[in-house]
Order: structure tokens, then C-alpha cells, then sequence
């Protein structure tokens, strides 16, 4: 949500900040119906003064027995209170369709981001790890001989349609350590306190999280009205929604391990074979709630940490920061980790890393108490991947494949598979 003051004050450079995104000014029609709200809110209270003066003058009109000007002061008090009540509804209906014009506004970006318009006009900032060199053709994680048959996508299709996936066996495993793996290293190098929060929310947490009125569309809903979370980033910065933090408590680092949902809305025909883009999927998210000082610092913290994890588990990446045009909605500055993946001969998205300032803050009023006294300001919030477990999954089969369809496994996770560092042609671990 945008501060209607700082539009107020500076309209030009809030209009110069969307024309970055690719987007209209806004200034104006906001302004607009800004001052005509606030005409509205001044009319009514001067109605209020009028019938508050009227009031008190009836009752003497009364009593000096002049029933003319008593019946005309009665009747303006009417007048007064009915007309009161109109304005007071105009204003409201003025307020809410202001609330909701600068719900649908993205966050502006922050001075540092690269300006462009689409992926194309990212910029890299970090390349780690070389890419396997195969005498073989690399398959993609489904066309592997130790993975076809515990990768079962008609059996997903038969349960749930497309996009969807069961995992069975030594993947279903390799999937579940991948996960575990994340969570702890979070939680033991990292810092990160582990939350289990629910997949159903209500509309205010949608809202809170920017992912609502926007955006309704690329998540589900229930049909008694509750929200399957597109990513724990929902839930877990909406947990400080409403309150008054104390400054010595930030920031507050949390992490969570959940299934997500997302209805793929508008990437119809895009990465349909494998289980690289599914409607359900699992995710260990990172959220950081910090003083408005401390954010940035506390995003290139957040980067590495996902940075790392690949790192230990061998996997090629690069860094990317995107550009104005590519970035989501609710960001101020975004960095993706996209992992090597041989079978597609190219680098994709593992990981987003994003600051949104106090954009969501100000949806869900989370604010901290200064320590040295005074009123209290916004909180910032940055949420990212660490990792999407199923995007992780099919870079540790691409990445560690062999000509006979084997697949040599990460040392890191064999504390978390019973020792065993090889998926086998057979689909057994060794």
C-alpha cells in the first residue's frame, strides 16, 4: 500500500517511479478523488457544527415561547443529521474506492534497480559452480531411467489433473530430504526460528501480502471462503499483522516448510512436461521483518543463505537482479538464484529474494516502537525462497545424472538418506 501523504507531497517522483514499471501516472485521478473525500469529510463536519449549534438552540427558542423559529430550528436539526448522514456515506464510498486504487498499485522500485522491460533486461550479479559436461545427452529429470517410474504424472493426472505429480520410493525420499535439509541448515547456520503455519488463510492475509485484490486469480479458494497460501511468505509475514513490535525484537527471522498452490493462471502452454511448474508444490520459504535501516542489509543476508544451499549442495547458479519490468508485484528490489538445469541447457528460477519496504506493512499495520521513544514507524518486510524443494529436486537429478540413467547424489544429504549417495538405474538408493 502506497502513503497517500508522500503521493500528496511528491506526485511527480511517485508518477516517475510507476513510468519505471512500464505503468501510467497515477497522481492525478488519485489526488482527485483524495480531495474530493476530504471535501466530503470537511462538508459533514461542518454540517455536524450547524446541528450541534441548532440543537442548542431550540431548546431556548422554546422556552421565550417563539414556536416559529422552534419549529425552523427543529426542522434544520433534521435537515442537518439527514444531510450528515449523505455526506458521511459519500465519504465512505470515496474512501474505499481510494483504499482500494492504491491496493492495485505496485510498489515502486528502488533506486538501484535496473530499469528494463521484461526478463531479457535482468542483470547478473553472481555466477557459482560450472555446469556438468556430459559425453551423453542430457535428459530432463523425467526422461531419466531412475526416475521415470517414481515420477508418476498420469497418476497425478488421474487424481487431480494436470500439473500434477506423485512422487513414490527412493524420489519421493531424495524429495523429503531435500526439505529437511533446508530446514535445518536454516534453522542451525542460519538462524531462522521454524514455524508450521496453515495452507487456508483468510482474506485479510491475502490482502496483507499484496496477493489480494490483484490477484485473486493465480491462488485458490474454498468454497467457505478461505485461501490456500500460494507460499508461507503469506502466513508468516502476516503474523506480525496489527501489532506494535518493539524495536530490540527485530528483526525477526522465520522459515517454514509447506505445501503451496497456485492456479498457473496466466502461463498456460508454459513448462508443461515435467514438474517444473505445478499447481501444487512444496516450498521452504524465509521471511524477515526489520527496521526500515536494516533491509537492505538484511536481503543480501537472505540471498546468501539461498545461495548457500545450493552451494552445499553442488548445484551451478547464477544470480540475477531483475529489472523494473520484470518484477512482481508487491517488490521494491527482487534478486532470483536460477539453478543450472543440464537437461534444458539453461539456468531457471530456484529462488526469488525480495524487499517490499513497507509496502506490506502498511496493508496489515505492523509497526515498531522506537527505542528511544516516540510515535511508532512501519516495519519493513523481505520474504524469499530457500529453496522451492521441487525445483531443488529436479536440479540434483539433471545435475548429478549418469550415461546409464543413475543419478550420484549430494554428500550433504546423505545423513538424511540413510547413508546413501546413489539413485540407482533400478530407482533404489545405493
Amino acid at each position: 500500500m502506497h502513503d497517500i501523504r508522500a503521493i500528496r507531497d511528491t506526485p511527480e517522483a511517485f508518477d516517475a517511479g510507476l513510468a519505471r514499471r512500464g505503468d501510467a501516472p497515477m497522481s492525478a485521478q488519485i489526488l482527485a478523488l483524495d480531495e474530493a473525500r476530504r471535501a466530503l469529510i470537511h462538508a459533514a463536519e461542518t454540517a455536524q457544527a450547524e446541528q450541534n449549534k441548532a440543537s442548542k438552540e431550540v431548546g431556548a427558542a422554546k422556552g421565550r415561547g417563539d414556536e416559529a423559529e422552534f419549529e425552523r430550528l427543529r426542522a434544520l436539526v433534521g435537515d442537518k443529521k439527514a444531510e450528515i448522514a449523505r455526506l458521511t456515506d459519500e465519504a465512505k464510498a470515496k474512501d474505499a474506492a481510494l483504499t482500494d486504487m492504491l491496493a492495485r498499485i505496485p510498489n515502486l522500485p528502488a533506486a538501484d534497480v535496473p530499469d528494463g522491460a521484461d526478463d531479457g533486461d535482468n542483470v547478473e550479479v553472481a555466477k557459482w559452480g560450472t555446469p556438468p559436461s556430459f559425453d551423453f545427452d542430457a535428459k530432463e529429470h523425467f526422461e531419466l531411467a531412475s526416475v521415470a517410474a517414481s515420477m508418476d504424472f498420469d497418476l497425478g493426472a488421474k487424481l487431480s489433473g494436470a500439473r500434477f505429480v506423485v512422487l513414490r520410493g527412493a524420489v519421493a525420499r531424495l524429495h523429503r530430504a531435500l526439505a529437511q535439509f533446508m530446514i535445518d541448515t536454516h534453522v542451525d547456520k542460519n538462524g531462522l526460528v521454524e514455524h508450521n503455519t496453515p495452507v487456508l488463510v483468510r482474506d485479510e492475509a491475502m490482502y496483507g501480502t499484496d496477493k489480494l485484490p490483484k490477484f485473486g486469480d493465480d491462488s485458490y479458494q474454498t468454497t467457505n471462503g478461505w485461501w490456500m497460501i500460494p507460499t508461507s511468505e503469506v502466513t508468516l509475514t502476516y503474523s506480525v499483522a496489527g501489532d506494535i513490535l518493539d524495536e530490540g525484537a527485530l528483526p525477526l527471522r522465520m522459515t517454514a516448510h509447506t505445501l503451496c498452490f497456485r492456479s498457473e493462471a496466466g502461463s498456460a502452454g508454459r513448462d508443461t512436461s515435467g514438474m517444473l511448474r505445478q499447481h501444487q508444490f512444496e516450498k521452504v520459504e524465509m521471511v524477515s521483518i526489520t527496521h526500515p535501516d536494516e533491509s537492505d542489509a538484511e536481503q543480501k543476508r537472505m540471498l546468501r543463505c539461498a545461495e548457500a544451499l545450493l552451494e552445499d549442495l553442488g548445484v551451478p547458479y547464477r544470480t540475477v537482479q531483475l529489472c523494473t519490468g520484470d518484477m512482481g508485484f508487491g517488490a521494491k528490489r527482487t534478486y532470483d538464484i536460477e539453478a543450472w538445469l543440464p537437461g534444458q541447457n539453461a539456468y531457471r528460477e530456484i529462488s526469488s529474494v525480495s524487499t517490499t519496504g513497507d509496502f506490506q506493512a502498511r496493508r496489515m499495520n505492523a509497526r515498531f516502537k522506537p527505542a528511544g521513544g516516540g510515535k511508532p514507524e512501519f516495519v519493513h518486510t523481505l520474504n524469499g525462497s530457500g529453496l522451492a524443494v521441487g525445483r531443488c529436486l529436479i536440479a540434483i537429478l539433471e545435475n548429478g545424472q549418469q550415461a546409464d540413467g543413475s543419478v550420484k547424489l549430494p554428500a550433504v544429504l546423505a545423513p538424511y538418506l540413510g547413508g546413501k549417495t546413489v539413485l540407482g538405474v533400478d530407482g533404489a538408493l545405493a
